[in-house]
Order: C-alpha cells, then structure tokens, then sequence
C-alpha cells in the first residue's frame, strides 16, 4: 500500500501549495520557451523540491508539450510519475557523490533522449557531492548540449559551491505556512475517508515543523491507530503535544503570582503522563508569540496559531509585563541546556517558575548580593577598602615591582607623595620632574611615591637647588638625584673623567663644564 505522503504527492503545477512564486517563474520559463540547462533548488527537507522537479520534468517531455499542465495519461507523464523514465534519471547524490558516478553522466551526456524531448537529470541531496565531482561537472553544467537538464536538489544550499550556484537558476523554497498545511491536510483526510477534527489538524500540522511529508506521515499513522477516526487525544497521546489551553492555563498562573498553584498544575501535567521536555520547548514558543504581540502591538499573520488564539494571545500579552515574560525566556533556557545535556528538564522548569511568581526568592535580582564574576565567584565587596593586609600587599608589590630606577620606588623626600582623597592611586607631584630626558628635552611628570615615612619629608622649596652636597649625597628621589661625579666625590672617588674623556675626544671644554655647572657638579 503506497503512503499517503506519495500517493497525494502533487502531478501539476496547480497542485503545489506554498511555492507561488517558484511554481510562476517556472510555469512563465515553459511557455516562453525559456527553460535553463540547469535549476538548482534549494529549502527545508519536505517542502516539494524532488516534488517539482519532477512536474517540469513531465511538462517539457508530456507528449502534449511542453506545457504547464502535462495529461498525466500519456507514456511518458506515466513513466516519469512511476520513476521508470529513460529520459529521467533520478540519482542520490549522498550515495553516488564520486567523481566515477559524474564520469558516468558525462558519457551518457551526448546520448539523445528516447521518447522525451530532453533527458532530465534530478540530483537529490546535490550537496553531498565531493569538490572533485563539483568541478568534473562544471563544464557540462555550463555548456551541455541542447538536449540535457540538470536539476540540483539540496537542503543545504551553503555546501553547494559558488562556481556551481552561478550557472544554475537558484530557487529557495519556503516552508508552508499553518493554513496552507491545514488545508493540504483536510484535503488528504476527505479523499481518504478520515474523521478528523480541525484542531486535530492544526497539531497534527504544527508538529510538522513546516515538512508536509512529516506531518502527511503522522496523519496517515493516526489513521491506522484509530480506524479511521482521529480524535485530539490521540494526537496529544502520539505526539506529546501540549495543548494551547495548558500553555495558556501556565501564563495565567504567573499573571497571578501563584506560586503554589504553578506547582500543583505541573504536578498535575507530570502525573497524566506530559512530557515536561516538550512543555518547555511548547511553553518557550509561546511566549515567543507573547513577545511578538507585545512589541509590535498586534499578532502577526506568520505565527501558527488559530483563529480562536489570537483573540486570547492578544489578550494574555496584555495582562502579562514584557519584563517577566522576557525573564522566564531567559529563566527556560537554562532548562533546554540541562535537556540537551541529558538532565531532568523538570526541577529547571519550577525554578524558572517559581522564580517569576515570586521574585523575592531570587537572589540573584535582590540587591546588595554581589554579581557573580566570570569565574563564578563572588565579586569582592568593598575592594578599594584599605587595611593591614591591603598595606602588606602594597609593600610586597614595592619590592616586586621591577629593577632598579625603573619599577622600585626609592626612600626620599616625603613631601612628594600625595595621596587622592579616594585612597586608590597616588596624584602627580607637579615639582617632580626630570630635566632634560628625552627626545624633546622636556620634563615629564612621575607619580609620588606613597610611602615614603613623615620622618623623612623634605619641602618641595629645599628642592630647587638649595640642598647641601652631604644632603644630596644622602638620597634623594630619582627626579633630584645628583649627577654621577658628585656622587663619585661623595664616596672619594677620582673625579673630572668627563672632562677628560671630552678632551680625548677632540670635544670641547667649555661645553662640558657648563654641562657640569648646570648639573651641580664640583
């Protein structure tokens, strides 16, 4: 016995639904005599793609032809339909992906078609073809003789290389809205003979996910099950689809803030057998749809609910604040990451409960607790706070700080370190300078040092010049430390090397002794 899925699988192009404007420009290609080498189409899996390659297949070779609508009597619409054609070579590209299968084709390339008028080459899942294969065909697809048609079927149109997609006409096909399934569905069930409920097709429809061949299988498994005969809960009971009247009777629950009552429903729900995976995935599309209605103030036509929904979506985005709705969002994710990982979906969804109905059991919203740090601990409270171990710290951090001149700071004249009310950083010393030190021989500011001892300060005036030699020598900061000969004749060292080394030089005396008295050497 044939499927239901291939037995009511559209023969026309009137018979295709949700497709209008791949099945126009095909339809104007025929008439114009205008159809391409090669079609490339593109979608989700159970969209029609082999399904409408097959139609232009049989409208260029029905012997009424061609024509956008092929007899469907005729040998060749007759044989096509069953997959005997000659003319039309249907192949799997998963399995037959080597270069030897694309060899093949191109020795039968130059064959002309046996009762057809162009041999037509289907290609399904073209995107599991290897690059080898891709590019061993590139010459055909670009310039095949007059008698050949290739189509490409493809779920992945990104795999599919760019060298091929620029010499195919690209068609991407989009998934059937709620209606149009619904209606291709009743349209099966009455010439089938199958009692069944609009509202048992529109969940029949939305777990279809937009594939009429899933949603066709289903309908044609429900009908085996029950006799004939589909009721709504048998299509809950095979599906485990949530009703819309739980997702509803739940966001009214947290519209009220009851705790308790959430707890008891989904107690409930657990009892009779509801799977609590698919409630949160259901319960996460509606309030996506709540989302939707409450941020563009209406519910849109793409969403796939009833017409008897929309008036209660309309209402619940009303009475329920965008903020809660976008917490317990983010609340359920958490939820759908501990499903994927294997967990028990069931605790993620009370907590995100009844954190929502009761945000005073939240701690993580509830001020005063500090935020959580990327590495998962707790942010420390009060950092800037000073103390013995902060002291402690500081002086380690002296010590460590780097070589000599560059990172350590020297004891010196305390009347240079200066302290910010904050406590945080030392300020800049405006008097500490460094005469003459780089390129442009201006002075640049260094940062006072904190921890020089009282008992060691000097005034910023003692500084300019008027110190004693013993006072210098005695170590003052690396701004005002004295040049190398006065400190050499300070530890009675020889002195006048750089006069010398000047004259040796060729250099001249006068320079070098005026750099010396500027520096304060003796």
């Amino acid at each position: 016995m044939t499927a239901l899925y291939r037995k009511y699988r559209p023969q026309t192009f009137a018979e295709v639904v949700g497709q209008e404007a791949v099945v126009r420009t095909l339809s104007n290609a025929i008439e114009q005599d205008k159809v391409r080498q090669a079609y490339l189409f593109a979608g989700p899996r159970g969209t029609g793609k082999t399904s409408l390659a097959r139609i232009l297949a049989k409208s260029i070779n029905c012997a009424h032809g061609p024509t956008i609508t092929p007899d469907g009597t005729c040998h060749s619409c007759v044989a096509i339909a069953a997959g005997t054609s000659l003319d039309v070579i249907e192949m799997d590209a998963a399995s037959q992906r080597g270069i030897d299968d694309i060899r093949e084709i191109r020795d039968r390339a130059a064959l002309q078609p046996v009762e057809g008028r162009m041999k037509v080459y289907i290609l399904d899942e073209a995107h599991q073809l290897t690059d080898a294969a891709w590019n061993a065909l590139l010459k055909l697809i670009e310039e095949p003789p007059p008698h050949l048609l290739f189509i490409f079927c493809t779920t992945e149109l990104q795999k599919v290389l760019p060298t091929v997609r620029s010499r195919c006409q690209a068609f991407v096909f989009e998934r059937p809205r709620l209606p149009d399934l619904v209606r291709k569905l009743r349209r099966i069930a009455d010439g089938e003979c199958i009692e069944v409920p609009d509202a048992a097709l529109h969940l029949l429809a939305r777990s279809g996910r937009g594939a009429y061949r899933d949603a066709e299988s289903t309908l044609d498994q429900l009908a085996s099950a029950t006799g004939g005969t589909v009721a709504v809960q048998d299509v809950l009971q095979l599906l485990g689809t949530v009703e819309d009247e739980v997702l509803f009777r739940l966001c009214d629950l947290v519209v009220d803030s009851d705790t308790a009552g959430v707890l008891t429903f989904l107690e409930e729900l657990s009892e009779r057998g509801q799977d609590l995976g698919q409630l949160v995935n259901d319960l996460l599309e509606h309030l996506r749809h709540l989302m939707l209605v409450q941020h563009l103030g209406d519910v849109p036509d793409s969403l796939p609910v009833t017409d008897e929904s929309r008036e209660r979506l309309r209402e619940q985005a009303n009475q329920l604040p965008p903020a809660a709705v976008i917490r317990l969002i983010d609340l359920l994710a958490v939820a759908v990451d501990d499903m994927r990982q294997g967990g028990d979906p069931r605790l993620p969804l009370e907590l995100a409960l009844v954190k929502v109905t009761r945000p005073a059991s939240d701690l993580s919203r509830v001020r005063g607790v500090p935020p959580r740090t990327a590495r998962g601990g707790r942010a420390r409270a009060g950092r800037a706070a000073t103390g013995p171990r902060r002291a402690a710290a500081r002086a380690i951090g002296a010590r460590r700080a780097g070589p000599r001149g560059v990172g350590r700071p020297r004891a010196a004249a305390g009347g240079l370190a200066a302290i910010d009310p904050a406590g945080d950083r030392a300020a800049l010393d405006p008097d500490r300078q460094d005469p003459g030190r780089g390129a442009s021989g201006g002075a640049r500011r260094r940062h006072a040092d904190a921890r020089v001892p009282a008992d060691r300060c000097i005034p910023s005036s003692a500084r300019r010049g008027s110190e004693e030699p013993g006072d210098a020598a005695g170590g003052a900061l690396r701004g005002d430390r004295p040049g190398a000969r006065r400190r050499l004749r300070a530890r009675g060292g020889r002195g006048g090397g750089r006069r010398r080394r000047a004259r040796g030089r060729g250099g001249r005396p006068q320079a070098a002794a005026e750099h010396l008295r500027r520096t304060g050497a003796r």
